[in-house]
């Protein structure tokens, strides 16, 4: 089992109740449904950077493709 570390959020009391629910239906702990939520989340959030900063990159390297071109090359 990977090593974990302990963290306080807050919510707000609607999503705590929906939360209640989950943990009770999926008989999972609210702990372990919070952390794989978070888990979730950051790998999302961290593609998304990720891609901004590729894009970034190719702008700077000046790699970019005018918005009327793709169109340009798909028309008879």
């Amino acid at each position: 089992m990977a090593a974990s570390i302990t963290m306080t959020i807050r919510v707000s009391p609607e999503i705590k109740q929906k939360l209640d629910r989950i943990a009770t239906d999926t008989r999972r702990s609210k702990s372990f449904l919070a952390g794989e939520a978070v888990a979730a989340y950051v790998e999302r959030e961290l593609e998304i950077i990720d891609g901004i900063k590729r894009g970034q990159a190719d702008a700077a390297a000046g790699r970019l493709v005018r918005d009327d071109e793709p169109w340009r090359n798909s028309m008879p």
